[in-house]
């Protein structure tokens, strides 16, 4: 079977999708084989052989010789083999080349619906294999499509689709078909129909791609994050070091009159951001990490166990609405943080002996 066309189309088809000849054509034999065995219902074994350089299409049966034939579709009796040949033996394989008759319409249309499917396949992965360094990144997107589990985001020039399931939505937000975000690329898995990337809104790596955008000093090492601690949505609590004595970190993150930190809480709905200076000193870095609240003493009162004592005006906001700001700075520092009143006993205590130092030092 000759058609010259077919293999011309065949490898334009080729370079127009970026598809390796040789696995295109290993899927268009098998398409044509299962479309020949789906039309003659079953029969013998099928196979189907493309030669492009030739520009040609063999059909070819294979029957196996048996001393009693129980499929004559697959089978044939060794006294028949022998009349083909006489050298054919118990176990041997005979492969005929023909061409099929009557392979028509329904089976054409079967063939190229299992092309078109591989095709789609091929194309899949390597959109997949282009998106795989895309892990960890942020990316702009459009909400297509929203179902009673996932939102269903088109990223890239590829139009690629990504899912972002509940988990990963931020909770404060309303989404709807057509709005345009930025988001997280959390997870890339390329696993043939289960393929899926995954992004996200509430992820610790959007905020810190997020400042990464705005503020071109930590592109440059300058500035450093150290640490994030987030719940999405309400607040977040960031650590950050500067590389270079001359430039101070807070300024840079938060920009001239805000802008850079304002930048980043709009994109996040309004999400309030505390910049905070790192340090290795786990007590000095309990001080900052309470902000907005002022603290008196941070006392270590065990492993990475530690007692804040604050003004008693202060303690409901270094608590924070339903202990937020006390747990997000524990998150951030790794420390679990008692936080106490100034005029409590036992910081009232730890005060008096802070004060009493003090007045031996100036002594």
């Amino acid at each position: 079977m000759e058609n010259k066309e077919f293999f011309a189309a065949l490898t334009d088809l080729v370079k127009e999708k970026g598809i390796s000849e040789e696995a295109f054509i290993a899927t268009l034999e098998n398409a044509l084989a299962s479309a020949y065995k789906k039309q003659f219902d079953g029969g013998a074994e099928v196979s189907v052989s493309l030669n492009a350089e030739k520009g040609t299409i063999e059909f070819k049966a294979t029957r196996y010789v048996v001393e009693e034939v129980e499929d004559k579709d697959k089978e044939i009796s060794l006294e028949d083999a022998q009349e083909l040949d006489p050298a054919y033996q118990v176990g041997d394989t005979i492969v005929k080349t023909f061409i099929p008759k009557n392979f028509g319409r329904i089976a054409a249309q079967t063939a190229k619906q299992v092309i078109l499917q591989k095709l789609h396949e091929a194309e899949r992965d390597n959109t997949f294999s282009e998106f795989s360094d895309k892990e960890g990144e942020l990316m702009e997107g459009i909400i297509r499509k929203i179902d009673e589990k996932n939102i269903y985001v088109e990223l890239g020039d590829k139009k690629i689709e990504g899912v972002m399931p509940p988990q990963d939505r931020i909770p404060t937000e309303k989404y709807a078909i057509g709005d345009k975000l930025k988001v997280f690329v959390k997870r890339v898995k390329n696993n043939g129909k289960n393929s899926q990337i995954v992004v996200s809104r509430t992820a610790q790596g959007l905020v810190k791609k997020l400042f990464e955008e705005q503020v071109p000093e930590i592109g440059q090492g300058i500035v450093e994050i150290k640490e994030i601690a987030r719940e999405p949505g309400h607040r977040t609590k960031m650590a950050i070091l500067s590389t270079d004595a001359r430039v101070d970190a807070v300024g840079a993150c938060v920009g001239n009159r805000g802008a850079r930190v304002n930048a980043v809480v709009e994109e996040l709905g309004g999400e309030k951001i505390d910049i905070i200076l790192w340090n290795e000193d786990p007590l000095a870095f309990i001080y900052k990490a309470l902000s907005p609240a002022t603290v008196l003493s941070v006392t270590a009162k065990g492993e990475k166990s530690a007692m804040a004592i604050v003004p008693d005006d202060k303690l409901s906001l270094a608590i924070g609405r339903d202990g937020q700001n006390a747990r997000l700075a524990a998150r951030l520092t790794g420390w679990k943080i008692d936080v106490k009143s100034a005029s409590s006993p036992e910081a009232a205590e730890i005060l008096a002996q802070i004060d009493s130092e003090e007045e031996t030092v100036e002594e």
